[in-house]
């Protein structure tokens, strides 16, 4: 089955993202030694959960022709479809190298540049009646942590 999907359906994803992003830093915050990397991944979880907060209010503002349903879908397998592939294309079930806090900030960089990817990706399966333009504005949040992320990798290499 092919799937077309609405600007409803990425940001139900990027929500899901953000919620596997922060338990990502939550798991890594508890395999660490170090109390100030313990606290900046802490930080990092909480940016995930302001962020999936941030899309849900976005999400909140999307009109009645972005949330149109685009299959008949009477046993909800769309959804299921979704959150599958926001568990499995970026913060999915993996190892966290915990050696260093530079090595965690190196796989989380790697993660959200996979968000993006994906995103780019998923845009081609929204239609532009669908809110295809509305892809943009989760890039740019996406591009956001990447630039906050390089930042603090910038510094704890000093």
């Amino acid at each position: 089955m092919v799937y077309d999907f609405n600007a409803d359906d990425i940001f139900e994803i990027a929500q899901q993202l953000e919620r596997n992003g922060a338990q990502f830093y939550r798991q890594a915050a508890g395999s660490v030694k170090d109390s100030t990397a313990r606290e900046l991944l802490w930080q990092l979880a909480t940016m995930e959960d302001n962020h999936e907060k941030t899309f849900a209010q976005m999400r909140s503002q999307l009109g009645a022709t972005e949330k149109t349903t685009t299959v008949f879908d009477p046993q909800g397998e769309a959804a299921g479809y979704l959150k599958a592939l926001a568990d499995t294309r970026v913060f999915f079930e993996k190892k966290i190298d915990t050696s260093s806090l530079e090595e965690i900030l190196k796989d989380a960089i790697t993660a959200e540049k996979d968000s993006i990817v994906f995103y780019l990706g998923m845009r081609e399966a929204v239609p532009e009646k669908l809110g295809r333009n509305r892809l943009d504005e989760i890039i740019k949040e996406e591009m956001g942590h990447i630039r906050q992320l390089s930042k603090e990798l910038l510094g704890k290499k000093k």
